[in-house]
């Protein structure tokens, strides 16, 4: 009898145990489904959080977009309307490769910020491949002394570019052009500061527009006023002495 009873006792032990065991796992899942539902709460809200900062991005580059399309009709206008002048005046200083001198002063033209596309990288590179074609020019090539190049930069974005392996080249750099509008002082202030360099030829390097996504990496060469003297001096001499060759030829050809 007593072993039946502690049979008995030991099967509700068991029971208990067995019982307490299955209520254990029981409370564990709930645990894990309100961990695994809060989990995906906190998941869903986090997606929504960052749907809300895209439509916030996406509302704020629309409004940069729109000021953007504004300023580019606006410089166009202005590129457009001053072509007139403009032009004649780089068919006169056109591009001049072969113009030689001790000391070249090279002036490219980029913007102070970026977001631009390609335009200041252009730039930069036809400002390096044309110093390296007139230090490679007939001076060089001769055995005479290499051409000073000198650098001065329109634009911040250019000279961090440039100063990379131009930095004991650049002379001066001109910034915060694009945050105003540039009027005859701060021109003839930038000129003053090219004529400080006593160069003998300025090139400058800058982007042609073309369209609103082409344009073309253009250079204006000038001389410098004794320079400029010089080769009209020389192109006035050969004009003279061609004349007085087909003078003399002509008489030449009446007297036999």
């Amino acid at each position: 009898m007593l072993r039946r009873a502690g049979q008995a006792l030991l099967r509700q032990h068991v029971s208990v145990a067995e019982s307490l065991a299955v209520a254990s796992q029981q409370a564990q899942g709930v645990v894990r489904e309100a961990v695994d539902g809060s989990s995906r709460g906190v998941s869903t809200l986090a997606v929504k959080q960052r749907m809300k900062s895209v439509a916030n991005i996406q509302k704020i580059t629309k409004a940069m977009k729109m000021v953007a399309a504004s300023k580019m009709r606006s410089a166009q206008a202005s590129t457009e309307g001053s072509r007139g002048i403009v032009q004649p005046f780089l068919r006169m200083l056109g591009d001049l490769p072969a113009a030689e001198g001790a000391r070249a002063v090279f002036v490219p033209i980029t913007s102070d910020k970026g977001l631009c596309g390609g335009i200041n990288t252009t730039v930069c590179k036809y400002t390096r491949a044309t110093i390296k074609a007139v230090a490679d020019g007939p001076v060089a090539s001769e055995g005479g002394e290499p051409n000073e190049a000198l650098l001065v930069v329109m634009g911040e974005k250019g000279r961090s570019q440039l100063q990379r392996d131009q930095r004991n080249s650049i002379y001066a750099t001109v910034a915060d052009t694009n945050k105003v509008k540039v009027t005859f002082p701060e021109a003839s202030a930038i000129a003053e500061e090219l004529l400080k360099t006593e160069y003998d030829t300025a090139r400058i390097l800058y982007n042609r527009f073309v369209s609103a996504i082409a344009q073309k990496p253009t250079i204006a060469t000038v001389l410098s006023p004794d320079e400029l003297t010089l080769t009209y001096n020389r192109t006035r001499q050969a004009s003279i002495t061609t004349e007085l060759i087909e003078i003399i030829s002509g008489a030449t050809a009446l007297a036999g």
